[in-house]
């Protein structure tokens, strides 16, 4: 489904490029995300049977401003015959992605659950959770009012535990910065449909020392909301992913 060496823009393009509806995608979604500096896949649900198979997945992109844009991909086919082309469609929308998925099957009453589910163990999670990550590429710094980009970043921050003002001052001496996706994954917490995202912001300073600091987006809230926290080092991130699985 995704190519580990594929830029955020050429994946965007790809999405586009094959989806049979784009074209109704707003122009101001398509804009932002044509600024858009990472992104995260992952597959939100799946129906397989003799007459349909039906996919749907979540494109996660992060934005300069440090919000998140998410696209809802259907994919589909006719469930006998394998070479039926599989049909792609793209949504802006969760409730829009839904409504598709309902009128692939025929009614609400036989539509498949949008959503996994099956439940998953803790031990599963957090296993996966706090795995040691793949080898990221190179950096690539990119000047781009790093200074103000690491600002918003920890003004984001939700965390009681966040990076204080010595880890801001320092910051203020930011001149590159390059962001890499760390892990992404979808599972159940709690009997709820969460994600996880961790980031990596790496920061050029003046002196040509580099810091990092380690964004965790995620959806493991009592309500559902999306949730940004922010950590000094990856091991922090980490630990704070675990225990967001096990809190209502």
């Amino acid at each position: 489904m995704s190519d580990p060496y594929e830029t955020t823009e050429q994946h965007l393009e790809r999405l586009l490029r094959r989806a049979l509806n784009s074209f109704d995608l707003p122009d101001s979604t398509v804009d932002r995300l044509g600024c858009a500096l990472a992104h995260s896949s992952s597959l939100h649900s799946s129906h397989h049977s003799s007459v349909l198979h039906r996919e749907t997945y979540r494109h996660t992109y992060l934005l300069p401003d440090g919000s998140a844009l998410t696209l809802w991909e259907l994919v589909h086919s006719g469930g006998r015959d394998i070479t039926a082309p599989r049909r792609h469609e793209l949504y802006d929308d969760e409730g829009d992605a839904h409504v598709a998925a309902v009128r692939l099957a025929g009614s609400f009453s036989d539509a498949p659950a949008f959503g996994d589910e099956s439940p998953h163990g803790d031990l599963e999670i957090l296993t996966v959770l706090m795995s040691a990550p793949p080898v990221p590429l190179p950096r690539m710094y990119a000047p781009d009012n790093s200074a103000d980009h690491a600002r918003r970043v920890l003004r984001r921050a939700e965390n009681s535990d966040r990076p204080g003002e010595e880890t801001a001052r320092l910051l203020r001496a930011a001149f590159a910065h390059h962001i890499t996706q760390i892990f992404g994954r979808q599972c159940r917490v709690d009997g709820r449909d969460a994600g996880f995202t961790l980031y990596e912001h790496a920061f050029l300073l003046l002196d040509g020392s580099e810091t990092c600091l380690w964004v965790v987006e995620h959806t493991a809230t009592p309500d559902g909301r999306h949730m940004c926290e922010v950590y000094g080092d990856e091991h922090a991130a980490r630990q704070a992913m675990e225990s967001r699985t096990r809190i209502c």
